[in-house]
């Protein structure tokens, strides 16, 4: 036994021997500085995971602007220069912003590719969703999503409200519930009719189950999204897999069909599947469950965070609530609970500079997102005072957290400032510096560039809605007014908005109206 341990301990450290030899990379002139880590394959994957805004920060201090690691198999060159992000946007030739993109929706969801060059599919997923993301389409997303959020606020959960009665509950737990129950309805519409329905509320109560039950399948599936990042295969997380399938049943062409209002770009994605498509039919519900998960796994946390600061900030939510009085009276809307629910269009919305800073604070304190653009070929990258040289198949990629950590450019980087995005006029404030000099790139958690996240217009109307709508019809607070802030989950990093690492109480109780 004792042989057999220590015959398999000396074929492991030959093998780390021969690796550090020959498998390390070398850095060849003109590259920038380079960190294999110390271990076969993974290099740096856990000290970037364990905290990756202090391990790129030490990196950065260490190498300058530029740097590379050796992260699970991938190269990736860290730009950390704002002045030098745009080199990153106009390398279109050299860099492609799809490849990995479209390797990871097939590998975490589990349809084909959706690369028209693979031949499963000739749509253009990109110009679909600004199709029916923006425009004209996304007036039509914002009034079903007004409704549906006061239905689900004030008839789903109407038994919680039946007295004048505080109800008590988990402040991520509700905006998860209510947010994903709206937007699931607001995307892939309802199983019930409205009108002259004699059955109407026990449809209601029946489809409310069925949506609940989609959001503990979500979460199962979101909590395992960055090992499938990583490259783990589903298989090894069974409930996970498991729940990915019940929801891609859930979302089968043959079920969507059997529902009322779908969106315009659930619509258009199911003609679209079925004409440009090879896809068979779990594939293309599996694609549904992507825009799923795309609409939800960010909202969510976002909308947690901007509540949650906006509670722990008396100044911030007076203002708040008296911005969104303001435009309810300019719109001459009525805040009552007679069942007549109250409407505010995309330019009503739009007017509201106050919740729009409040929202873009709580967003720059939780996200961590990251831009990737794959080399198609070896190239020069030139950036703002210098040149380094590519190799394909690497990657090149921006983590905005540290710009807007970065002290130069936000004062307090780490505290809630609700008028931070606004200027002396009480307007949007675009004027951002960094050495004196003006930043294009000074807010990014949505991305940069031509994969700038095409829902993220909705994602931003949907919270101000939210708010808008807590702020009319209910008294809110904190369980604990000196409750701390939630640390950041860093398993999600690069991946968006970073969830709390645990759920913090409050209360409300419907307003005397």
């Amino acid at each position: 036994m004792f042989l057999a341990s220590w015959i398999w301990g000396t074929a492991v450290i030959l093998c780390c021997v021969a690796w550090f030899l020959l498998g390390r990379r070398r850095r060849r002139q003109g590259e920038p500085p380079l960190e294999n880590g110390f271990l076969p394959y993974l290099g740096c994957a856990l000290q970037f995971g364990a905290n990756p805004l202090e391990f790129l920060k030490e990196k950065q201090k260490k190498h300058g602007h530029i740097f590379t690691c050796h992260v699970a198999g991938k190269y990736i060159h860290f730009l950390t220069d704002p002045f030098s992000y745009h080199a990153l946007m106009r390398q279109g030739k050299y860099l492609d912003w799809k490849k990995f993109h479209f390797a990871t929706s097939a590998k975490a969801f589990g349809h084909g590719s959706i690369d028209p060059a693979e031949g499963n599919t000739t749509e253009n997923f990109h110009q679909t969703f600004i199709r029916t993301l923006q425009g004209n389409a996304l007036d039509a997303l914002v009034e079903a999503m007004m409704e549906n959020l006061q239905y689900v606020m004030l008839q789903s959960r109407a038994p919680k409200l039946q007295s004048d009665a505080w109800v008590t509950e988990g402040l991520y737990t509700f905006c998860c519930q209510v947010m994903f129950e709206s937007g699931f309805l607001t995307l892939f519409g309802k199983a019930f009719n409205s009108n002259n329905d004699k059955n109407l509320s026990s449809k209601q109560e029946t489809e409310r189950a069925h949506i609940l039950n989609a959001l503990e399948n979500f979460k199962e599936f979101d909590k395992i999204f960055p090992a499938l990042v990583a490259g783990l295969p589903i298989h090894l997380f069974k409930s996970a897999h498991s729940a990915r399938e019940k929801l891609g049943e859930a979302l089968l062409h043959k079920n969507l069909l059997k529902r009322d209002n779908l969106s315009e770009l659930v619509t258009l994605r199911m003609f679209l599947n079925d004409t440009l498509s090879t896809f068979d039919d779990m594939e293309k519900a599996k694609t549904h469950v992507a825009v799923l998960w795309a609409s939800q796994a960010n909202t969510i946390p976002a909308t947690f965070w901007t509540l949650f600061y906006l509670l722990k900030s008396p100044e911030a939510m007076r203002a708040a609530t008296k911005e969104v009085q303001n435009v309810l009276e300019s719109a001459e809307e009525r805040i009552s609970l007679d069942g007549k629910h109250i409407s505010l269009n995309r330019k009503q919305l739009d007017s509201m500079p106050i919740l729009d800073s409040i929202i873009k604070e709580a967003m720059r304190l939780s996200s961590a997102s990251m831009t990737f653009r794959v080399a198609k070929e070896d190239f020069t990258l030139h950036l703002e005072n210098d040149f380094y040289n590519i190799r394909r198949d690497d990657i090149v990629a921006l983590y905005p957290q540290l710009l807007h950590f970065d002290p130069e450019i936000y004062a307090d980087p780490l505290t809630f400032k609700y008028d931070r995005f606004l200027n002396e006029k009480g307007e949007e404030k675009t004027d951002f510096y960094r050495n004196g000099r003006k930043l294009k790139h000074y807010y990014m958690p949505f991305g940069t560039g031509i994969a700038k996240c095409p829902g993220r217009l909705f994602a931003v109307h949907e919270i101000k809605q939210f708010l808008a709508l807590i702020l009319s019809y209910f008294e809110i607070e904190l369980v604990d007014t000196n409750v701390k802030c939630p640390s950041l989950d860093q398993s999600r990093a690069g991946l968006g908005i970073l969830q709390p690492s645990n759920d913090v109480d409050f209360r409300y109780r419907l307003k005397c109206l």
